[in-house]
């Protein structure tokens, strides 16, 4: 097995560019634990750790530009505000020294359904971009693109992620998993809410209840019309039993899940639903209290 140990992001891409079939590694959270159970054995290691840029990130005021290996711990600490709903996510992963390695570089390069951060990046809107690269260039993807199957992504071979630009939050967001305990687990299932006021929009995120994370389009397009066609934007009102229950129904039509181990196809689809009536209630409290203070 090559191990390769750039100390630029230049080299890093002209090594990947050499040895594409080189798995990058940076937290190694999940790339050490397929290791050494011998799930996957590389032919080569793609080391990034040298590299201090992604482990940056910057704040213009509308966007944030996140590093691929801003650790967890960082996030929860320096992001909770501009990025609530990853904050929340990024609470659920692991333990605290798996918070501290692990970064979104390394959930969106496995791709892996049940990554915690994913619910949190498709809820913050589609104006999320994965920026990739290569020696060939720069491109962003957005990130309804980017998953593409069971643990696969849209990156080419000789990619690497250097970043993820997410929309800094204009309304309440929220994170909700369940797992078979209450800490260091893989989700059962996890849903991602977001309320974007400022262009009258909603988004939703679910994960480990469908081949890749996905959104539940139906019921965005159902929330964003009542709130729409009621004025609710606007006066912060209750939403009432009904909308809010109808809601939880879409979010539940919107998944694909699968028996395991972990829980019954069923048990995600009834989770789902209460996860979002729970997150959409919380975050709708919030925003109706940020309205009446702000009348």
């Amino acid at each position: 097995m090559e191990f390769l140990r750039p100390a630029t992001w230049d080299e890093a891409l002209a090594a990947k560019a050499e040895y594409p079939t080189a798995l990058p590694i940076s937290g190694g959270t999940d790339v050490m634990v397929e290791m050494n159970f011998d799930v996957h054995r590389p032919s080569a290691i793609l080391d990034l750790n040298r590299i201090t840029e992604l482990t940056e990130w910057s704040n213009n005021g509308a966007v944030v530009r996140l590093g691929a290996s801003v650790p967890y711990t960082r996030i929860i600490n320096e992001l909770s505000e501009p990025l609530p709903g990853l904050a929340l996510a990024s609470h659920t992963v692991g333990s605290p020294q798996i918070r501290n390695r692990g970064g979104v570089g390394g959930n969106l390069g496995g791709a892996s359904p049940a990554g915690d951060a994913h619910p949190a990046l498709l809820a913050a809107g589609r104006d999320v971009f994965v920026e990739a690269a290569s020696v060939r260039g720069t491109r962003m993807i957005p990130i309804d693109e980017f998953y593409v199957g069971v643990k696969r992504n849209s990156l080419e071979q000789d990619e690497l992620i250097r970043a993820v630009h997410i929309p800094v939050a204009d309304g309440p967001q929220q994170f909700s998993k369940i797992g078979t305990r209450n800490a260091m687990v893989i989700a059962v299932c996890a849903f991602g809410f977001a309320l974007h006021p400022k262009n009258g929009t909603v988004g939703t995120g679910i994960g480990s209840a469908a081949p890749t994370p996905r959104r539940a389009v139906e019921a965005e397009e159902y929330l964003q019309g009542v709130l729409a066609e009621r004025g609710l934007w606007e006066s912060g009102d209750l939403l009432g039993a009904e909308v809010i229950q109808k809601f939880g129904e879409l979010v539940k039509a919107a998944a694909s899940p699968i028996d395991d181990v972990r829980g019954t196809a069923d048990y995600r689809r009834h989770s789902l639903a209460v996860m979002a009536r729970r997150t959409l209630t919380w975050c709708w409290n919030d925003y109706s209290k940020q309205i009446r203070s702000a009348a």
